[in-house]
């Protein structure tokens, strides 16, 4: 399971119901593949500028250390399930480990049995996780405020 070809191969998620249905990706970097990680960052919000994917929703700042379940630094990415082949490919040309995942009423799930992983998945803290039924992800969907 997973999207580890993802830059050979679009990324099937199989949560995926319509092409409105809302997802995020986070992109994991550290100090050797910041860098990259600061490309993809910059390439993806000029390409939310540009209105050049209209199914990008929002590009998030770059964290320096794990933040929620997050054990590495890393940045969510928000778009609609329409994109996810786009943004699994642009991911999957860096080499970056990622985390794409639906946005349910299910945190729990999003994370693990709905998600898939481009590059050697990381063990997450699923503690911090919302219970099924509240997932504060689908209220910040499309803010830019964090």
């Amino acid at each position: 399971m997973g999207c580890a070809g993802a830059a050979r191969r679009p990324c099937k998620l199989r949560a995926v119901t319509k092409p409105t249905d809302p997802y995020h990706a986070h992109v994991y970097y550290d100090q050797y593949t910041w860098s990259l990680a600061e490309r993809l960052h910059q390439e993806l919000n000029d390409i939310l500028l540009r209105g050049a994917m209209k199914d990008l929703v929002m590009v998030g700042k770059m964290y320096e250390r794990g933040v929620g379940p997050h054990p590495k630094p890393q940045f969510e990415i928000q778009f609609l399930a329409s994109a996810v082949p786009e943004i699994a490919s642009l991911i999957g040309a860096t080499g970056l480990t990622a985390l794409i995942h639906p946005l349910t009423d299910d945190d729990l799930a999003d994370h693990t049995t709905l998600a898939e992983w481009i590059g050697e998945p990381l063990p997450l803290d699923e503690s911090v996780l919302d219970p099924p039924g509240k997932n504060q992800g689908i209220a910040r969907f499309g803010k830019t405020d964090y």
